[in-house]
């Protein structure tokens, strides 16, 4: 999540979530004839009534909530009866399958897993795990932001009691498990009460910097991969996969003072036994799960869910390692050791030990099939969209309901397993130096005999139902196009009828989102990252720094030469940035004699700054800054940093 947003600087260096528009529902196609006719055949290919899933989901139920949940000013962070239009059979805009997992997911409240052990789900994206403790609550993960945890905890509180907080517990480095950790507690109590805060080794490092480097990007293709921002209503958001959906509130964090980091470690918790193993590069860069043997319990974390997960997030992230996965699940048949019920920090608990074997080899098996069959298929000689379209679980697998594509899908996990060994490049000399989308569009469009040419073909592939074919030839028309207005209104549709399709919420999602926006546009502001300041407030100054050069233009940077110093008062750092050759360069040195100015301030205000909360005349007025040597060097050095808004299109050129 970043965005350079100062004024005086010409650009912003962070950016994070904001809280999206209301939205009134969109006026998007009725399901086709095709569409209807697919779905049906889906929705009679697997018994999607599932009734041991929906009793699961239901088990241990104790309370609902209802009503809103809202930040300081009154705007509403979390609605409880968003989706209450989610019941009965699913309407033709909804594939039946994701329809099943969408109803699966509204079971929300507080539910009771076993003796000693709760989950308040549906408040965010993730669950917040309870376990009670000798004198308090052991909360496991955080939820997203500080508004839906602070609710959940006084939800569950109201039903079990108002314990302080004995431990808390982070799996993994993904924001929606840790950024409510202050609606849960205090970083003050914490230290005054040593409250332990356990989390994996490396947490600190994967939590804070994911999306400082890449954020702008990454922020703007979350917005289609989450659909934060559509309409919630049978042709818009019904849900994510992994949850109903993303909450957007004050965002922070805790740092850790008890790291996992060995492979196998055993820590008792407020007089609770937890054997945690590390399981980095599974789902995230650091994550655990944990066995507590007494309780005969299991928590698998995220790297295990009632959905295939992404071996490749479609927002845009690190391919990760499906053959590493598909070990730890295979290990992780030894660790559940005796345990009666596994639950993750997605989804609803699974209970008895033939069933727990069953879910976790069908998760293991998934993986490693994936992983396996793209290999042997790109040692064949197939590319990655060959690969991807050969590819089907066999049906032993796909009749087991959680490792359906309801999150990741197998054609793209195995595109990803295709990049992870292969990179971009599939070989073929003519991709080397391939024409960028525009130009490449443009002489499609000619290819075809002109755009009216162009637009009928896409017309008679729509009309014969072949959406996939007419979304491709409209690309290009598009792209050599953005204004016509023909073209943009007829892919709008095929998005929606592909979106119709989808068993995949990460597919529904920016297929809906790429229609809204042909019809709209882009957004008119990116994400704002003030709300992150709790967060942002631990992240190590180099992270930014980083960003910073990484957002240098060094089209106007030229041959320009330049040396700043950059003195943090409060911390005692300094830091000294090189500009030469059109590349910034920083070091954690003393400040240079020869620098061409020298700006001191503290961290809180370079935090303002890079946020958008403080600007030119804060910079120039506040007490906490000072500038020293060439103002008029300072302010071209700051000029070359590009400021990138979140607002580029996707759809269009």
């Amino acid at each position: 999540m970043s965005v350079w947003l100062a004024a005086l600087l010409g650009a912003a260096l962070l950016a994070g979530c904001s809280k999206p528009a209301q939205e009134a529902p969109l006026v998007g196609s009725d399901a086709s004839a095709f569409v209807q006719q697919a779905n049906a055949a889906v929705a009679k290919a697997a018994d999607l009534s599932d009734a041991p899933s929906f009793a699961d989901a239901k088990r241990g139920f104790i309370a609902a909530p209802k009503g809103q949940i809202r930040d300081a000013a009154g705007a509403v962070i979390w609605d409880f009866d968003a989706f209450s239009f989610i019941q009965g059979t699913a309407p033709a805009t909804v594939n039946p399958s994701l329809w099943r997992q969408a109803m699966l997911n509204n079971h929300v409240g507080l539910f009771k897993v076993r003796d000693g052990i709760w989950q308040v789900r549906g408040f965010d994206l993730a669950n917040l795990t309870l376990i009670e403790g000798k004198t308090g609550w052991i909360v496991v993960d955080t939820l997203t932001a500080r508004e839906t945890s602070a609710a959940a905890m006084a939800f569950a509180r109201q039903h079990l009691g108002n314990k302080p907080v004995s431990a808390i517990v982070f799996t993994h480095s993904h924001i929606d498990h840790f950024g409510g950790a202050l609606g849960v507690i205090s970083a003050e109590e914490v230290i005054a009460r040593k409250v332990p805060v356990v989390a994996p080794l490396g947490f600190m490092e994967e939590a804070t910097s994911e999306n400082i480097l890449l954020g702008p990007a990454m922020g703007r293709r979350a917005g289609y991969m989450y659909g934060s921002f559509l309409p919630r209503d049978p042709k818009g958001l019904i849900d994510n996969g992994l949850g109903k959906g993303v909450a957007f509130g004050q965002i922070g964090i805790l740092e850790p003072n008890l790291l996992v980091d060995k492979p196998v470690q055993e820590v008792v918790l407020d007089g609770v036994r937890f054997v945690f193993y590390s399981v980095p590069g599974s789902e995230a860069p650091a994550e655990f799960v944990f066995a507590l043997p007494d309780l005969k319990a299991f928590n698998g974390a995220e790297m295990m869910s009632q959905t295939l997960h992404n071996i490749y997030t479609v927002r845009g992230a690190k391919v990760r390692d499906a053959l590493k996965w598909a070990n730890y699940m295979d290990q992780s048949l030894q660790w559940v050791g005796e345990s009666e019920v596994v639950f993750n920090q997605h989804h609803w608990p699974v209970w008895g030990k033939e069933r727990i074997r069953d879910f976790i080899v069908k998760q293991r098996d998934t993986y490693k099939f994936i992983h396996d069959q793209t290999v042997r298929l790109i040692n064949a000689g197939l590319n990655g969209a060959e690969v991807a379209e050969a590819i089907t679980l066999p049906k032993a697998l796909q009749d087991h309901l959680n490792v359906r594509g309801y999150y990741g899908t197998v054609r793209h996990n195995a595109r990803a397993v295709y990049q992870y060994y292969m990179g971009w490049y599939d070989a073929n000399p003519a991709n080397l130096d391939n024409l960028p989308p525009v130009p490449a569009g443009k002489r499609y469009v000619e290819l075809a005999g002109g755009a009216d040419k162009a637009l009928a073909a896409a017309q008679r592939a729509f009309d014969a139902g072949d959406y996939r074919w007419a979304a491709e030839l409209l690309k290009h028309l598009v792209y050599a196009d953005a204004n016509n207005k023909a073209a943009r209104e007829l892919m709008a549709r095929s998005f929606e009828q592909l979106a119709y399709l989808s068993e995949s919420a990460s597919w529904r999602n920016p297929y809906l989102v790429g229609a809204k926006e042909l019809r709209k546009g882009p957004p008119d502001k990116g994400v704002a990252q003030a709300a992150a300041l709790d967060m942002l407030e631990h992240a190590p100054i180099e992270l930014f720094l980083e960003a910073m050069a990484a957002s240098l233009n060094a089209d106007k940077a030229g041959d320009s030469k330049l040396k700043i110093n950059l003195v943090f008062s409060d911390i005692k750092q300094s830091h000294v940035l090189v500009l030469e050759n059109a590349v910034l360069h920083h070091h954690q040195v003393p400040p240079a004699s020869d620098a061409n100015a020298t700006l001191t301030l503290t961290k809180p205000f370079f935090l303002r700054l890079v946020t958008g909360g403080a600007g030119a005349k804060e910079l120039l007025l506040s007490k906490d800054t000072k500038i020293e040597g060439s103002t008029l060097d300072l302010g071209k050095f700051f000029s070359l940093i590009d400021k990138a808004p979140g607002t580029f299109p996707i759809v269009t050129r």
